[in-house]
């Protein structure tokens, strides 16, 4: 397929995979912790307009859980299929990182997500806020689990290597890696962000239509007081990460910034933009600050660190495609920053819910928090490379033994059903968020679903199947 060798195609068909994938497990992260805020709220306050937005944003929460779960089973079929290699080489510390992901997290998850999307009649309520509760934190399990998985791929230690084969020796050591607790923190933020833009988009559109329910309003207010607080946090995050990557990953650093090389004495620039060309060894084109970026990763004004021409070329990251993504990463959190600002202003002037300016940028902002995690993750998985676990074992050796012809038909196959079925899927989230919170809703329980078997997806299908008038005057 256009000219690829089996291991490009292999990384192409892991990478459109994993694409699909990461998003639906960021938003569930943030909708789960979401939901339980607002039982809190609704169990703390009585207010019915908490609960109104739960059970709104738990019918697409039910949509999106349903096609994470599916989408993942592919990922970790991968590693067997098309990555043989590394399972051999690594399976003993990422096989039982996995297991214990489904044994703690999933089964957590899985065993009270029937409570919680059916069981609003059926128990009490502090059992259901528990239920929500433990979906919430099964989600963050989760997340804690697969990112000490990767992490341990970008900064392992912890093992000995006997026989050709990774063999772990301090499960602590592999698990509390030197980058696993900022990645995880910058992960789970993201995750937080990401829901909160597409709530506020959410809430913006229905603004942007006139419609101004108090639950509405109540929405878009929530999700601004949210990016205000973590916003910032993330902004904070990230540049520690970025120590920690110059510590432990100097090339993919390097690459983030289009540096190839110190000059003696001379404090390293900050490439505001540019094209990092790596036949040539240069970034063309830059735009630079002189000696910024030696201050801000050094904290010196002659602050150096290696440039990429310190790397032997076969050792380098793709610079052009890693500077650019981390690019793309920093200028939409600089955009996230700015709505947190202006919404949390308008709003304390009392003109938050009336500014068509602030609501068609909180609309037009929604998927930049998923854009911005793509990009966060292209950043970190390409400026690994040439290494699937970095320093031990190159990429090109963890492929499996795989023909063109078999990896082109598969990815073809993929492309097609994954279109398919999780384009109709994100359809269908947004045609719910289209109808709005509806203010005169019955609980679900399971009379209403006919006492057929309740799956995920059946939480969804009530407000389809019936949207009553909704008041836009409420106060």
């Amino acid at each position: 397929m256009l000219g690829m060798s089996a291991l490009d195609l292999a990384r192409v068909q892991f990478g459109f995979t994993i694409t699909f994938h990461i998003v639906f497990p960021a938003i569930t992260i943030g909708l789960a912790s979401y939901l339980a805020t607002l039982e809190g709220l609704w169990l703390w306050t009585g207010k019915t307009v908490y609960r109104n937005l739960y059970h709104f944003w738990s019918r697409i929460f039910a949509v999106n859980f349903g096609m994470g779960v599916v989408s993942g089973l592919v990922m970790a079929y991968q590693f067997g299929t098309n990555w043989s290699q590394y399972s051999e080489f690594a399976g003993s510390i990422t096989g039982p990182l996995l297991t214990y992901e489904v044994l703690t997290a999933f089964f957590l998850e899985a065993g009270f997500l029937g409570v919680m999307l059916f069981g609003w009649n059926k128990v009490g309520p502090r059992l259901h806020f528990f239920a929500t509760l433990m979906v919430a934190l099964g989600t963050l399990i989760s997340a804690t689990w697969i990112l000490a998985s990767n992490s341990w791929m970008q900064t392992p230690q912890g093992h000995e290597i006997i026989n050709g084969v990774v063999v772990p020796v301090d499960w602590l050591a592999i698990i509390f890696n030197p980058s696993f607790p900022y990645r995880l923190a910058h992960m789970v933020m993201a995750a937080f962000i990401s829901t909160a833009l597409m709530v506020a988009a959410s809430a913006a559109w229905h603004l942007l239509r006139g419609n101004r329910q108090l639950e509405i309003r109540r929405m878009f207010t929530m999700a601004i007081a949210c990016l205000l607080l973590a916003t910032p946090l993330q902004i904070f995050i990230g540049d520690l990460h970025g120590l920690n990557t110059l510590e432990h990953q100097p090339a993919k650093l390097a690459a983030m910034e289009g540096h190839w090389e110190n000059k003696p004495g001379e404090g390293v620039p900050l490439i505001l933009f540019g094209w990092p060309d790596m036949e040539a060894e240069t970034t063309r084109y830059k735009l630079e600050i002189p000696r910024l970026g030696g201050l801000i990763l050094t904290h010196e004004w002659d602050g150096q660190y290696p440039g990429l021409k310190e790397f032997a070329p076969e050792d380098r990251p793709n610079a052009t495609v890693v500077f650019w993504s981390f690019r793309i990463m920093v200028g939409l959190g600089l955009l996230m920053l700015l709505l947190a600002v202006w919404g949390s202003w308008a709003l304390w002037r009392g003109r938050g819910h009336e500014s068509r300016a602030l609501s068609r940028f909180a609309l037009w902002m929604g998927p930049s928090g998923l854009i911005a995690l793509l990009a966060g993750w292209y950043t970190t998985e390409i400026g690994r490379q040439p290494w699937v676990v970095y320093g031990l074992m190159r990429t090109s050796d963890a492929v499996s033994n795989h023909s063109e012809l078999t990896l082109s038909v598969t990815l073809l196959v993929l492309l097609v059903v994954y279109v398919a079925v999780f384009g109709t899927g994100i359809v269908y989230m947004l045609k719910l968020i289209r109808q709005g919170p509806d203010t005169n809703e019955v609980p679900p329980d399971g009379e209403s679903l006919n006492q057929r078997p309740a799956r995920p997806l059946s939480a969804a299908t009530p407000l389809l199947d019936s949207a009553p008038a909704r008041s836009t005057t409420r106060n």
